[in-house]
């Protein structure tokens, strides 16, 4: 898949893209990227229609789930970074701007940009202390790193890393994936099955999962109180390990694939199993309590924001150094951590006995997502700017 699809960029690129379309280019690593540019695409969108959108995605999982966005007029995979692939690739595209989110630098493709005189934009970078810019072989990323007309940062410390090797051309904006999940309030989140399954019940919502948050997670389900619901979505829907999931699980257990009928939601299970993809935000509306995988390993952390629009105190693991958001929450009283299945176990109950507690934490995570949102609003001043001077 990863080397497949590959050979049907220039292809697909052609058949969307005419030589006198004016378009823009969004690159994103993967779907995470993908949702934290979807604002800047839809402002972008509705500022510039007569522009077509084109996404790539280096990562399969990006491209599987989003190659029919309605968002973009083509999908397509990077090519991989060499300098007739860079050429090939923005040639056909030939993008009024390039858009690159949060990071995955590729010299090549940053090289061919500023040879073609197109301007390139970060939008919601994040730089860290230990990637190659900052190191002292690091001379070539840093000349790749300087072609970026202009670097929209999420915080002070990634400016600051970027001025000591003397980018001054970055602004603070904040992260665009908060004003991402802060929409998804608005829509309709309702699901049937979720309906009668939560019914008088709390509910416990563990969010792309890994079988490291499964080995902490069901010794709690199993011993979990009557009166508490589980919906377990991994990250990867992989029939094996969905099976040994709930091998591991003495409650009554379902799969999503196997509810038949409203009514079996609320009588038999005890644990759902999501089985299929594009139900877990929806999912998170119906949260009491949110565990976030990928912190317990080191996969990395998934997206918490998705769960802490809706006012839902976040449970995760003790691997998210990483992530910025994550410890901001924390010291906020929003979210906690653990590194095993005894700390988990006295969180939850905590959470679940202590409703003041638990309500206290999850108001905390909601205004935490409302009062950082504003980054698409930055962003698009400088763009609105740039494309408007642009040919």
């Amino acid at each position: 898949m990863f080397v497949a699809g590959r050979k049907h960029t220039f292809k697909d690129l052609s058949g969307a893209i005419k030589a006198t379309d004016a378009t823009i280019w969004f690159h994103c690593a993967s779907l995470g990227e993908f949702e934290q540019g979807f604002p800047i695409m839809e402002a972008v969108k509705n500022k510039f229609p007569e522009h077509k959108l084109i996404v790539s995605f280096f990562s399969p999982s990006g491209y599987e789930i989003k190659k029919n966005t309605p968002i973009a007029d083509v999908v397509v995979y990077l090519p991989l970074d060499s300098p007739k692939n860079a050429k090939q690739f923005i040639t056909k595209a030939h993008p009024s701007v390039a858009i690159f989110v949060k990071y995955e630098f590729w010299p090549n493709y940053l090289f061919e940009l500023e040879k073609q005189k197109i301007p390139a934009v970060l939008i919601s970078g994040l730089f860290r202390e230990n990637q190659v810019f900052f190191k002292s072989y690091g001379n070539f990323m840093r000349k790749a790193l300087r072609t970026f007309n202009h670097l929209f940062v999420q915080n002070k410390a990634s400016q600051t890393l970027l001025k000591s090797i003397g980018i001054e051309n970055s602004s603070i904006s904040g992260d665009t994936r908060f004003d991402r999940v802060s929409h998804q309030i608005e829509q309709d989140n309702s699901l049937a099955f979720m309906d009668s399954f939560t019914e008088n019940k709390l509910c416990i919502v563990c969010g792309s999962t890994w079988p490291e948050d499964d080995a902490v997670l069901a010794p709690y389900i199993n011993a979990a109180p009557k009166n508490v619901v589980f919906v377990i979505a991994p990250h990867k829907i992989d029939p094996e390990k969905l099976h040994k999931l709930a091998q591991k699980l003495k409650k009554p257990t379902l799969h999503y694939s196997s509810l038949q009928q409203q009514e079996e939601a609320s009588s038999a299970p005890t644990v759902i199993i999501i089985d299929t993809i594009g139900l877990l935000t929806k999912i998170y509306s119906y949260a009491d309590i949110a565990y976030i995988g990928g912190a317990m390993g080191n996969t990395g952390l998934h997206n918490i924001l998705e769960a802490a629009t809706f006012g839902v105190p976040i449970v995760i693991g003790n691997n998210y150094d990483d992530f910025p958001e994550a410890s901001r929450l924390q010291s906020l009283a929003g979210l906690f951590s653990i590194s095993n299945a005894d700390e988990l176990r006295q969180i939850m109950d905590k959470l679940v006995e202590d409703a003041n507690f638990r309500n206290k934490a999850g108001m905390i995570a909601g205004h935490f997502v409302n009062s950082n949102t504003g980054a698409t609003a930055i962003t698009m001043q400088y763009l609105e700017t740039l494309l408007q001077s642009t040919p």
